[in-house]
């Protein structure tokens, strides 16, 4: 199979599965020629983009800044729910010290943030 090696064949193959994302719908059988050539492109595509633009996982202070917002907590809030003074989840947030493991126990069920970003493995 080809591979995507340029960044104008990558905006060339995106454009196209723009094209067929019109033609293609749920009920288009699988081996229908518009369905097989979306399904091949948007997997180079994907090659593409992984090895270009690779997502990195987020940092802890994203991701506590993120869930603060979600949840609508404050800073003081936080601090009742993982049972720290306000002045550490400040440290946490700034990025100044890490969480203990009791209290990265604590952010991952309380919080619902996957344990390997708290720790950071």
């Amino acid at each position: 199979m080809a591979k995507i090696k340029t960044e104008k064949q990558y905006k060339a193959a995106c454009a196209r599965i723009e094209e067929l994302l019109k033609v293609v719908t749920n009920e288009t059988p699988t081996d229908n020629r518009n369905y097989l050539e979306l399904d091949l492109i948007s997997d180079l595509v994907a090659d593409y983009e992984e090895e270009h633009f690779p997502i990195k996982v987020p940092s802890l202070v994203d991701v506590l800044k993120l869930r603060m917002y979600e949840m609508g907590l404050t800073q003081t809030k936080l601090s009742e729910l993982l049972n720290v003074s306000p002045s550490r989840v400040s440290e946490y947030l700034s990025g100044k010290c890490e969480p203990t493991l009791k209290v990265a126990r604590e952010m991952s069920r309380k919080l619902n943030i996957d344990a390997h970003i708290v720790l950071g493995v």
